[in-house]
């Protein structure tokens, strides 16, 4: 039994599901298209949910996924079935911060260097 806790992977997609970061830490989804299968399948599961407040949880394909929709980005991470949602919810607000310090920094360096 394992008492790490594992993340299966982690998702940035669009607001039509299109990948913009993905990172991948198991081999369920050995070829790309299975991959991109899988973005498409969570991205259709959740797409009429309202996760912009709070982090919503969701089964599929006897996998965890924790997510958060924030303008035009959705955010997912994925654990297996007897993970615990509170580390991945978790993983997931950490994501979202560091992409959120990410963009901000990103806007103040083209600012300066526009003005």
């Amino acid at each position: 039994m394992d008492t790490c806790p594992s993340i299966k992977n982690i998702l940035l997609l669009d607001s039509e599901g299109k990948r913009v970061a993905v990172k991948y830490y198991s081999n369920d989804w050995p070829t790309n298209s299975a991959k991109e299968a899988f973005e498409k399948a969570v991205f259709t599961k959740t797409q009429k949910t309202n996760a912009r407040t709070e982090a919503e949880i969701a089964m599929l394909e006897g996998n965890v996924i924790v997510y958060k929709f924030v303008q035009d980005l959705h955010f997912f991470v994925t654990g297996g079935e007897d993970e615990n949602e509170l580390i991945l919810a978790t993983v997931l607000q950490g994501f979202f911060d560091a992409v959120g310090l990410l963009l901000r920094l990103l806007h103040y360096v083209i600012v300066y260097f526009l003005i």
